[in-house]
Order: C-alpha cells, then sequence, then structure tokens
C-alpha cells in the first residue's frame, strides 16, 4: 500500500495538477482567461428573477376537441346513424342520435378511430361521452386524454421558453417542470425581468388574413396598428409555422424599424398563391389576435421573404424576431409567482458561506495538527488539494453554485477530515502490535480501506438519490457533494497515502508518533 511507481506518482500530481489550474480560472478576470470556464453563482448568490409559469390549456382543448367534429361526423355516417342537432362547445360536443344504443357499441369498440385509426389501443380512452338525455348525448376528453394534452402542450412550452430565454443571452437560466402545469424558471444576474416576462407572457400565434368583407369564411373585427377598425377573414392565408427564421432590420428610406422573415417551401408557395391572386388587396399580419401592420399588396411576393413593419422601437422589432424564430406556445403562460433577489442580498449570502467555509477549515486544519502532528499537515496538505480539485471539476463542469452548493463544499470538508481519522486511528492500533513500522502503516491504510468505502460511497448514494428526484438547490448541493466525496478518496488514497509513504520510509528506523 505504500509502494508508489514513478508513474503513479506522475499520474497523481499531474491529474491533482491540471484541476487546480481549473480552480484558480474563478480568480482571474475573464478578459485575462485563455480558456473561458467559470463557476457561475445561482440565483441567491448574484441576485435575479424568479418566475413560476402555469400553462392555461382551456384554448387547447377547445382546438382539439373541434379537431374531432369531422372524424366523429364521418363515423357516424359510415355506419348508418343518424344524428342531429350538431352543437361544437368550449370543450365538448352534443348532438342527438336515433340510436345510442348502436352508438355505445360502435364508440366502446372502435373509439381509436374517433382519434387515428393507426394508433395504439391505450390511446382509445382519450374521448369519453355521457348521456344527457334519452336521445342526446355529450362528447369530450377523458382524464386521460386531458393528461396528454396537458403534458404535450408543457413540454413543448418548456422548449420555446427555453428558446425565447436563450435567444435574450441569460446565462445559466434554471428551467424546469413543476408538477402537471407549472414551469419554473430562474434567471441569475438578470436586469430587465419585465421584458422576460412580457416575452414568456406573448403565446405569438401569427398568421396572415385577407382584409375582406366576405362573408363566405366569415370575418373578425380587429384594430390595426393605427387604430383603424377592420374586417379581416377568418380564412387563415399562412401561419407563423412556416417561418423558418426572421430578423430584426432598418429601413433604408426612413430608417424605421421592421421584421425581416423567411418562408420556408411549402409557406413560400402558399405566400406567393395568395399574393398573386389578391394584388390590389390589403393583408393582415395578426400576431396573437391583434393586427401588426396591414400593408396593401402591390405585387406578388414569390421569393419567400418578407418584412413586417408597424411603427416598431428597435427593441419591439427584435423581441418580435425573436418571438417568431422561438415558436408560438401552445396555450398561453400566466405568472403564478414573481420573485426578485437583489444582487445585495446575493453578496450577503456569499460573505456568509465563505465565512463558514474559511472558520470551519481553520478549525479542522488546528485540529488535524494538534492531534496528529505531522502527519496532521499532511491530511491538511490533502485537504487544500480536495478544495481546490473540488472547485476545479466544478469550473470544468461549468456548474452553478447556489448557496446549497456551499453547504455540500463545508460538508465534504468534514468528509475529508473524516476518512483521514479513520486511516490515522487504525495506524495507531496497528503499531501497538506490529514491530515494523511500515507493515503497520501499510495494514493501517488497507484494513481502514473498507470502512472508508463504506462511509464514502452511502453518501454517494444519497447525493445521487438527492440529484435524481430533487431539484433547484437540492441538486446544487447533490452535485458539490458527490464530486467532493470523488476528490477525497482520491486525495486520501492516493495524494495522502503517497506523502504519508514518503515520511514512513525516510524515518523507518526511527520511533514514529501520531
Amino acid at each position: 500500500m505504500l509502494n508508489f511507481s514513478k508513474i503513479n506518482v506522475f499520474i497523481i500530481y499531474s491529474l491533482l495538477t491540471f484541476i487546480a489550474i481549473f480552480a484558480f480560472l474563478n480568480f482571474q478576470n475573464e478578459d485575462e482567461q485563455y480558456i473561458k470556464k467559470k463557476i457561475n453563482l445561482g440565483l441567491d448568490l448574484q441576485g435575479g428573477s424568479y418566475l413560476l409559469l402555469e400553462i392555461n390549456s382551456d384554448s387547447l382543448v377547445k382546438e382539439k376537441i373541434q379537431s374531432k367534429v369531422i372524424p366523429i361526423k364521418k363515423l357516424l355516417r359510415d355506419n348508418g346513424i343518424n344524428f342531429s342537432n350538431f352543437k361544437i362547445n368550449d370543450n365538448n360536443l352534443s348532438f342527438s342520435l336515433d340510436n345510442i344504443e348502436k352508438f355505445d357499441l360502435l364508440f366502446n369498440s372502435r373509439k381509436d378511430n374517433l382519434v387515428n385509426p393507426y394508433i395504439d389501443n391505450y390511446r382509445s380512452f382519450e374521448l369519453e361521452y355521457k348521456k344527457i338525455n334519452s336521445g342526446q348525448i355529450e362528447i369530450s376528453f377523458s382524464k386521460f386524454g386531458l393528461l396528454t394534452i396537458n403534458n404535450s402542450a408543457l413540454k413543448q412550452s418548456i422548449e420555446i421558453v427555453r428558446r425565447r430565454i436563450d435567444d435574450v443571452g441569460t446565462k445559466e437560466p434554471t428551467i424546469l417542470q413543476r408538477g402537471e402545469k407549472r414551469i419554473l424558471v430562474e434567471l441569475p444576474g438578470l436586469k430587465d425581468p419585465e421584458r422576460i416576462k412580457s416575452l414568456l407572457g406573448k403565446t405569438a400565434q401569427l398568421n396572415f388574413r385577407l382584409v375582406s368583407d366576405n362573408k363566405e369564411f366569415g370575418t373578425d373585427e380587429l384594430i390595426s396598428e393605427n387604430g383603424e377598425k377592420l374586417n379581416i377573414s377568418k380564412r387563415i392565408i399562412m401561419s407563423g409555422e412556416n417561418l423558418i427564421d426572421a430578423q430584426p432590420s432598418i429601413q433604408n428610406q426612413n430608417n424605421e424599424p421592421t421584421v425581416s422573415f423567411t418562408l420556408d417551401r411549402l409557406g413560400a408557395q402558399k405566400f406567393g398563391r395568395a399574393t398573386t391572386d389578391n394584388v390590389g388587396k390589403r393583408l393582415a399580419i395578426v400576431l396573437d389576435g391583434e393586427i401588426v401592420s396591414a400593408p396593401n399588396i402591390n405585387e406578388p411576393i414569390t421569393s419567400g421573404n418578407g418584412m413586417i413593419s408597424g411603427n416598431f422601437t428597435f427593441q419591439e422589432a427584435t423581441d418580435l424576431a425573436l418571438l417568431l424564430r422561438s415558436g408560438a406556445l401552445p396555450t398561453p403562460l400566466i405568472v403564478v409567482e414573481e420573485r426578485t433577489v437583489g444582487p445585495d442580498l446575493g453578496e450577503d449570502s456569499i460573505k456568509s458561506g465563505v465565512t463558514s467555509l474559511i472558520v470551519g477549515f481553520i478549525l479542522v486544519i488546528l485540529f488535524m495538527l494538534y492531534k496528529y502532528k505531522l502527519f496532521g499537515l499532511i491530511a491538511n496538505t490533502a485537504l487544500i488539494a480536495n478544495l481546490l480539485m473540488l472547485i476545479g471539476v466544478l469550473t470544468i463542469l461549468e456548474a452553478t453554485l447556489t448557496l446549497p452548493g456551499i453547504a455540500g463544499i463545508i460538508l465534504t470538508v468534514g468528509m475529508a477530515v473524516d476518512a483521514n481519522v479513520l486511516i490515522f486511528e487504525r495506524i495507531k492500533e496497528e503499531l501497538k502490535t506490529e514491530k515494523s513500522i511500515i507493515h503497520a502503516f501499510d495494514s493501517g491504510y488497507s484494513r481502514a480501506k473498507i470502512t472508508v468505502l463504506d462511509a464514502n460511497i452511502t453518501t454517494l448514494i444519497a447525493a445521487i438519490i438527492l440529484f435524481a428526484f430533487g431539484s433547484g438547490p437540492v441538486k446544487g448541493f447533490a452535485i458539490t457533494l458527490g464530486i467532493g466525496i470523488i476528490t477525497t478518496l482520491f486525495t486520501a488514497y492516493f495524494l495522502a497515502r503517497h506523502l504519508t509513504s514518503l515520511v514512513v520510509l525516510k524515518t523507518k528506523n526511527k520511533e514514529i508518533n501520531i
């Protein structure tokens, strides 16, 4: 156990030096760094914004139930079931039947056809129905169907929220699912929370519709950007799904900020056909039910490129382009809870955490020196190396350090000392019975290994469980604790053991006190 080959010694100190270099990057200015890596501070340490968002799936349920109208009517006609008084409500469909018994048999045996004839049977419980009276029924989504809609909308919303926040340039955001309908957003160091709230509060449902009084498709009365009331056709020529890219730009003529967009092949075809057939008419660009602009179609636009203008400021044009690039949210997002942590509070947390770490570190060093003398110095050297390696690994991972993370580092100091105390106490026991000092130290390390491994591995398992099932600050604590355990085992059984072997082999013929 005390024998080290030159290759082993080289590997131990090379690895220690390599990781320690990354730890020192945190004390340099970013302009002076050749390697751009650093530990990021969490919301509780540098301040920022905390938002808890909730999806409102009512409009999505309404849209989904409307999509079932044609399949249900086709199913009824194909099976000779007469129906009347077909009504589309906000979250259900109701109609009268001449043969409810036949419909009941058909619905329960083939209700997967109401969704898709090729899907697995477990999806057949998406819809359910109930009898209102003797000849009328009501179809709605089942609990399973609503859960499926919510889960899909939540996952899509999280992805789009992530795109929008990443486009703003916020560093190290935390975006997590909370329950069935909520999204947690933490933005460390954010200086303009109102802009983020504005971006996340818009669904960004974009569509292009003609200004028309034609009642064939129906019209909506909307107000344009200059206050003009316009009748807009309900027929959607093209939606935002066909956009590939959108960027803010400046018109050379009057320096007016605009948004230039590029369409995919299908969108270019639709847009080209619509503008060719409607030259001279006005085309309304509608975002979330409001007219952004309604320019005249002066000539066919077949290139797949277009421009949106609407008396924007450059910031508004930038945000609109960001919204269009990131895609539309499937449902509106509501801010359920909002908190702002000031940088002063974060600075106080850092000072408290660092003070606790320094005080604990000094007390541990003094205790080890008093208790184990020269070997206490070796343990302290390993402890310092342990902290450098821990900070270095966190830097390599560009981890986000929170206040619980600092607690994990402080706990690592205790774990590191505990490993050395177990080893040294075992060596003391061996020195009482062994005549050979080298053999006593060798046996002490060998026999203490199982105890040290058991203690650290059980703690590591707990850290893994915390990381798997915890979130936010809990995960930060688990990460620092888990990495700390690994660096503790490395420094105790490689670095400290090598330093101990140097002392023991040099003084093997002398009496050693430990």
